[in-house]
């Protein structure tokens, strides 16, 4: 499932957003900007909703923070009916999409779809395909050369998340935030165990070389 970031500093509204989004994505969220500069560098987000004027840092400074790291998840900010040029300012600074405030929640929806779409995140499908495996969102099935495959929802998730960053290096640090989450009572270790397995089960494929160990950091998936 895609994880959304929402930094929004009304509460009322922020939890008006993750009970909207929470029914196709995973949503984590904060309230002002210190903490959500600290989630957004955590680059395991496949977008996040953000809200311009915040306590600590606004979202300009933390979009700005983000591109010079070269986290480049895409963000949708949130502005003014009357601050056209926060819009333009937003764009400007990296932005990749804005929504005035108030919104429907159907818009929010399709703003974030058509993002994620242009991203590659997000197919009209709701599918991913790396070689001859696919993946299939909404029900979480996954094909390899045409057969069905089962996994388990971690074992789902973190074969997502290796898919949408497909040639990068993935840290387990990262790995683990994005799949087990922050507030997980397992360890970071259970990123190994869980890897072990997702080879195990493509091994009858030979798709299991394609997941390299990068020594001391973490893995990436590439064609062999």
């Amino acid at each position: 499932m895609l994880r959304i970031l929402v930094v929004e500093d009304n509460l009322t509204l922020l939890d008006t957003i993750i009970e909207i989004l929470s029914d196709e994505f995973k949503v984590d969220s904060a309230s002002n900007g210190d903490d959500g500069l600290y989630e957004a560098m955590q680059n395991i987000y496949d977008a996040i909703v953000l809200d311009v004027m915040l306590p600590g840092m606004n979202g300009f400074e933390i979009i700005q923070q983000m591109r010079r790291e070269n986290v480049n998840t895409p963000v949708l900010f949130l502005t003014a009916r009357d601050a056209l040029e926060d819009r333009v300012k937003g764009l400007d600074f990296g932005g990749d999409d804005y929504l005035v405030k108030p919104f429907e929640a159907s818009e929010l929806k399709a703003r974030l779809r058509a993002l994620l779409r242009r991203s590659g995140s997000l197919t009209l499908k709701q599918t991913l395909q790396y070689r001859g495996i696919e993946l299939f969102g909404p029900e979480q099935d996954i094909f390899v050369e045409g057969e069905p495959v089962k996994l388990t929802i971690k074992q789902y998730e973190l074969l997502e998340y290796m898919i949408q960053n497909r040639g990068a290096i993935l840290t387990k640090e990262q790995i683990y935030d994005r799949v087990w989450g922050f507030d997980s009572e397992t360890t970071i270790a259970i990123v190994e165990v869980f890897m072990h397995h997702l080879r195990k089960k493509l091994e009858p494929y030979h798709y299991h070389k394609d997941i390299k160990t990068i020594r001391g950091v973490g893995y990436m998936l590439k064609e062999q």
